[in-house]
């Protein structure tokens, strides 16, 4: 993982990239589960969209990783 972040002197932890990234991936997976109707046939949206995150701010880290090692 790579140390801070800083941009125009402001740090930011490490964390930040993947969190950004992750984030924006997760805006086409709802746009696209909503288009295909698969809300539908989840329970909680709430709790499957951060299920949804948390699944790709963890994908998001080791793809992160690998630009470092």
């Amino acid at each position: 993982m790579i140390g801070d972040l800083t941009i125009y002197g402001l740090y930011l932890p490490a964390i930040a990239l993947p969190m950004l990234l992750a984030y924006a991936l997760m805006g086409g997976v709802r746009w696209l589960l909503g288009r295909a109707g698969a809300y539908r046939w989840v329970w909680h949206r709430s709790l499957f969209n951060f299920s949804l995150y948390l699944i790709a701010l963890y994908a998001m880290v080791r793809w992160t990783a690998a630009w470092t090692s």
